[in-house]
């Protein structure tokens, strides 16, 4: 009698990224993904562009004052008031007082003229000029006023979202496994462990690619309206952004896997996920309300459920020296292989439990599932 040889099982690394690329191929199969990922990153460039477009049009003539040596330089043209002053220290502080938004002053390199502007120099004047002279900033852009609360906002608005979303995904294909009993047919063929890595690598890719995208997007947008120093002083905080949810992600999709998989139906899972959704809404409300506060946002650099929002946004304010973000990330990697740990022996011992909703404190204290 011949027998037919059981193939082995894949090793555990291999389990997971099985497991990892059905997740990440059902989603972009998923027109409702593809669609909502469209339109918020088109929304986040439609808004970019029109934010620009709009602050162009903050008065109709502006005014600029002109060294009156070089008076000729500046052609008399539509949407400029300009006004002579005498020399390179009355234009400087006609610009300094608020007089004038710019001025044109003599200068020693090949055009003979430079610009003296107080954050930026205003497009009208310098599309009016034969060639671009060089600018002198005398009060460079800073993380001050309307900015600073807009890419705070930003900041936490993106990590929440995201976080959610894909957090909750992974928790609805948790219960929805359990719920129709395909989690057994799963765990006849990877260990649970390879189930649980797999899910959670799958959708933080999927999470971090949205996130890059979103950065992207939203970095060539500012390029294209020139908004050359919002781009100066986001740029690095963007970078380390990305960065910090990468890993930040990780850590809260394995609580929600954990969680999820507590219960066995799709009614139940608000009860379970709350503690999650508040990890997750946490560092928005934190950076919304207390973005102004050195000492909220430092606690908050160092907790790992809202590092990825608190380091970035003490970057872009300045207050963070050089190796905080190292110590920070190192803080998050460590807590994220912990967390890791706890929600893979919570998984492991109750995704095959059904009916009523399993217990943390009974799961962690059982010594094998049942």
């Amino acid at each position: 009698m011949s027998t037919t040889p059981t193939p082995d099982r894949p090793s555990l690394v291999r389990a997971s990224m099985l497991v990892a690329e059905r997740e990440i191929t059902s989603q972009v199969r998923s027109k409702s993904f593809l669609v909502s990922t469209a339109i918020l990153l088109v929304g986040i460039l439609a808004a970019i562009v029109v934010s620009s477009v709009m602050s162009g049009r903050a008065q109709d003539d502006v005014p600029v004052a002109v060294v009156t040596s070089v008076a000729g330089e500046v052609p008399t043209t539509d949407g400029l008031a300009v006004t002579d002053v005498a020399d390179r220290a009355a234009a400087e502080r006609a610009v300094r007082d608020g007089d004038v938004e710019a001025a044109v002053v003599p200068a020693d390199g090949p055009l003979g003229v430079e610009v003296l502007a107080m954050e930026s120099a205003p497009d009208a004047l310098l599309d009016a000029l034969t060639q671009r002279p060089e600018v002198e900033l005398l009060a460079p852009a800073n993380a001050d006023g309307p900015v600073r609360y807009v890419v705070t906002f930003g900041f936490g608005l993106i990590f929440m979202m995201s976080a959610i979303s894909f957090g909750s995904t992974i928790a609805q294909n948790t219960v929805t496994e359990k719920q129709t009993r395909i989690v057994e047919i799963l765990l006849s063929a990877v260990p649970a462990r390879a189930l649980l890595a797999g899910k959670i690598l799958g959708n933080s890719a999927l999470a971090l690619g949205q996130t890059a995208a979103i950065a992207a997007v939203s970095v060539l947008a500012l390029v294209v309206t020139g908004q050359d120093d919002l781009l100066t002083l986001i740029g690095t905080p963007v970078v380390w952004f990305v960065v910090f949810f990468a890993v930040g992600f990780v850590l809260l999709a394995s609580v929600f896997a954990a969680s999820a998989s507590l219960v066995s139906r799709i009614e139940d899972t608000g009860v379970v996920l709350q503690p999650a959704m508040w990890l997750v809404m946490a560092p928005y409300f934190l950076v919304v309300f207390f973005n102004d506060n050195a000492t909220v946002l430092s606690v908050m650099s160092y907790v790992p459920f809202s590092a990825p929002v608190g380091m970035p946004v003490r970057l872009f304010l300045g207050d963070a020296a050089w190796w905080e973000p190292l110590l920070s990330l190192a803080v998050l990697a460590a807590s994220c292989v912990v967390v890791i740990g706890i929600a893979a022996r919570i998984y492991e011992r109750s995704v095959l439990r059904m009916g009523a909703r399993v217990r943390v404190r009974e799961v962690l204290g059982s010594r094998a599932a049942r």
